[in-house]
């Protein structure tokens, strides 16, 4: 075989488990002339040299003649010299990661237990969203937020407790250690913890198969695309020449305004707006739409709705917006509702209008990569992209945008890159958690969505205040909602505003994913006077009136 003839071939190989099976495939493939053969039983391949491409189906025979399963077979390129590893090649590296966030540190450490050459590029604050300036910094703010109004606001006559005034600077110093602390320990350790490489820049493609940052083209056999979403900012005449604030500038305030207006009404502009709120400042909430939480079940936007109109949060429905001023410090809002020129005045103005997709830097479109009307990178069921060498994951893809979702992501991109895997992404039973007070959880279909797929739909629909644990709280605005199909009564999605509400609807992901029925919760021995006992009273619903029930009686 001479070195100008011979062809490098990458081939899928399932069913090895072990150094035997290496050595069994390696076997197989030296008896049909393949040289220069290396196996991976955990990275599921075999890479080797044949001149001859036509002998390639004997190569395969050969395989599975050994007892395992021969997948794609990919044309590497014409080696000069054996690579050291199978995931070697005339790459700089196996897999190179845009983004340092949850999905980014998944995949790398995933591809990395195959023996992969792992790099990862980061421009900014290694931790992406979740750490630095999404989940971990509002949970806690919000945490202190709802202390504060305890403190000062509960349903328990008897008890005389107050709060002083709010120290906001100290607050957001120690949510900063906090946040610190963690994404030393949860990401930055483990990048020496695992031994993949982090590049400081900014990446783009300079063509479909190489990237270039700051100057340095680095090639990769497959590409992650992990960078994550910011702040969606509105076209709203005036609104670039206010002083306003988003999610990430928002937990940065060290003194409380008096007012704050929201303009938007998803999961940020609730939690965000509830925070300040039970801070001591008075929030006002605008929307377009007719609803806060306007892809929710109805129930959880009445619901959602109710308890924040109790607490005294200003909501703004079916709001048309003109035009942003701003005069010294006061920013005003002018708007249309219900035919009446309304301006709402506040010192500080949140901007949570959702997110929009980090892609603007990354010359997708000299990489051959489709992005969809957002900017979102389109990706298919096994998150490669429209160009077979890229993937993505996380929320530059714009699906649910949670954590754990984009390191779910992160693992299978690994898995179908690095180690010839064909998996494939299964969102069906995804749970979503806001967490206002009292939280908002759901998981699966809604009544509508059961609908328009075909389903024929139950509802069970229970208010809160037929829940013990509600009464005994003295807390009881909140509702249990249950979607399930008539025909089989599988459980199709379960919908909460409760206390505790994201702890509660574990159970209902199981449900959802595992098929399990109306009966099988109805049948479980559920802890009385937990929030969770909800879940078996809304199945109770279906069929009974719960309020004629006794306590604990099913």
């Amino acid at each position: 075989m001479t070195e100008q003839n011979k062809k490098q071939i990458r081939l899928v190989v399932r069913g090895m488990t072990c150094d035997d099976c290496e050595r069994h495939v390696a076997r197989a493939l030296e008896r049909v002339g393949a040289a220069n053969i290396s196996v991976s039983f955990r990275r599921n391949e075999a890479t080797f040299d044949m001149v001859d491409l036509n002998v390639l189906d004997d190569a395969l025979q050969a395989i599975e003649g050994a007892g395992y399963t021969p997948g794609d077979a990919t044309l590497l390129s014409t080696p000069q010299v054996r690579p050291e590893s199978v995931v070697g090649g005339d790459f700089d590296y196996d897999l190179l990661i845009i983004g340092s966030g949850g999905s980014a540190f998944s995949a790398a450490i995933q591809a990395v237990g195959y023996g992969a050459r792992v790099a990862m590029v980061e421009h900014g604050t290694i931790g992406g969203t979740c750490v630095n300036i999404g989940c971990v910094p509002s949970k806690t703010m919000l945490r202190a937020g709802e202390i504060n109004h305890l403190a000062t606001s509960h349903p328990f006559q008897g008890l005389n407790i107050s709060s002083g005034p709010v120290d906001l600077a100290m607050l957001v110093d120690r949510k900063s250690e906090l946040v610190s602390e963690l994404r030393q320990h949860k990401y930055v350790d483990l990048i020496d913890e695992y031994g993949f490489e982090l590049i400081h820049g900014e990446a783009h493609f300079i063509d479909e198969s190489t990237v270039e940052v700051d100057g340095r083209k680095i090639t990769a056999r497959n590409y992650l695309i992990s960078t994550g979403a910011s702040p969606d900012i509105p076209n709203i005449p005036g609104l670039d020449d206010v002083d306003y604030l988003v999610s990430t500038t928002a937990l940065e305030l060290k003194k409380l305004p008096k007012r704050l207006a929201v303009i938007g009404s998803g999961y940020i502009a609730l939690e965000l707006g509830q925070m300040f709120h039970h801070l001591g400042v008075q929030v006002t909430l605008m929307q377009r739409s007719d609803r806060v939480l306007k892809l929710h079940e109805p129930e959880v936007s009445e619901a959602i709705t109710k308890a924040l109109t109790e607490q005294g949060i200003g909501i703004i429905t079916e709001a048309t917006f003109h035009r942003v001023d701003q005069d010294g410090d006061m920013k005003r809002v002018h708007i249309t509702v219900n035919g009446e020129n309304r301006v709402v005045e506040a010192e500080a103005l949140l901007v949570a209008a959702g997110r929009t997709p980090n892609t603007h830097a990354l010359n997708l479109d000299i990489a051959q990569v489709k992005v969809g009307k957002r900017g979102e990178v389109v990706v298919n069921e096994y998150l490669r992209t429209t160009n077979h060498r890229i993937y993505a994951a996380g929320d530059v893809t714009m699906g649910p945008q949670f954590v754990y979702v984009a390191a779910y992501e992160g693992a299978i991109v690994a898995d179908n890159a690095v180690n010839g895997s064909q998996k494939k992404i299964d969102l069906s039973a995804v749970p979503g958690v806001t967490f206002t007070s009292p939280a908002i959880a759901t998981v699966g279909l809604t009544e509508e969505q059961a609908a328009y797929d075909g389903y024929e739909v139950l509802t069970s629909v229970l208010p809160l205040d037929a829940v013990p644990r509600a009464l005994v709280n003295r807390e009881t605005t909140g509702v249990f909602k249950l979607v399930a199909d008539a025909n089989t009564r599988k459980i199709l999605g379960a919908h909460v505003v409760a206390e505790n509400a994201g702890d509660v609807i574990y159970a209902a992901v199981l449900a959802v994913k595992f098929g399990l029925t109306i009966e099988d919760l109805r049948s479980t021995l559920a802890p009385y006077l937990t929030m969770a006992e909800g879940l078996k009273l809304a199945t109770l619903t279906f069929d009974k009136d719960v309020s004629k029930l006794s306590c604990c009686a099913g």
